[in-house]
């Protein structure tokens, strides 16, 4: 049998849609992605305790975030479930996902990992509470922390690709540092696409939870 006729009967592998490779590529690198996740809700679990332990570090922390206008921001939004919400989404985007995680990693490899840790830690600090109200809010909170934390985990993929990749070209077929590298930003872009979801639904979850919620809850449980 000619060539051309040989190729011809191998069937043609379907194409994936586009909407499914992100969570293919989650699907091939999953040791990793659970490995992420652990380490990503562990810190923040760790500064939880440590929080618990020693409560002069929550105490910092909310002074730190009325000094650096954080509550005052929450403040002046928080009236208006839409625009609490809009703004919580630009903080997550740019803030945590785009300078600590994204940006860094495309520096140095793995960079935004090491960021992260950091921000994790300090974040599981951040949410001990000190009065009983604050203590209701981390009812509704606590799902708020595992929608944002998983969309975080996937940013932290993205970072661990790309790292890999431009440090082990060879571990993914590439010829040169620079395909490698090009690789890892389409591996990373296209993990941006579920995370970007998940911040979204986290961010309405928050504003109209915290907005609408807790109050009531309040009322039932204090």
């Amino acid at each position: 049998m000619p060539t051309t006729q040989l190729l011809e009967t191998i069937p043609t592998p379907p194409t994936v849609p586009f909407w499914r490779r992100p969570f293919r590529l989650i699907r091939e690198n999953a040791r990793a992605y659970l490995i992420l996740s652990l380490a990503a809700y562990g810190l923040v679990a760790l500064g939880f305790a440590l929080g618990m332990l020693f409560p002069e570090l929550p105490a910092a922390r909310a002074v730190a975030l009325e000094a650096d206008g954080t509550g005052e921001l929450v403040r002046a939004v928080a009236e208006s479930a839409p625009l609490f919400a809009l703004v919580i989404f630009a903080v997550n985007v740019f803030r945590l996902s785009l300078f600590t995680i994204v940006l860094p990693s495309l520096v140095v490899p793995f960079a935004g990992l090491a960021f992260f840790g950091y921000w994790a830690v300090e974040t599981g600090i951040t949410l001990v509470q000190t009065t009983p109200v604050g203590w209701v809010a981390m009812i509704p909170h606590a799902l708020t922390v595992l929608i944002e934390l998983q969309a975080y985990v996937l940013f932290l993929l993205g970072a661990y690709l790309l790292g890999r990749a431009w440090i082990f070209p060879r571990r993914i077929g590439a010829t040169s540092r620079r395909r490698a590298y090009l690789q890892g930003l389409r591996s990373m872009g296209l993990l941006a696409l579920p995370a970007l979801a998940l911040l979204v639904i986290g961010a309405l979850w928050e504003a109209y939870s915290l907005r609408y919620l807790v109050h009531p809850l309040s009322q039932i449980l204090l």
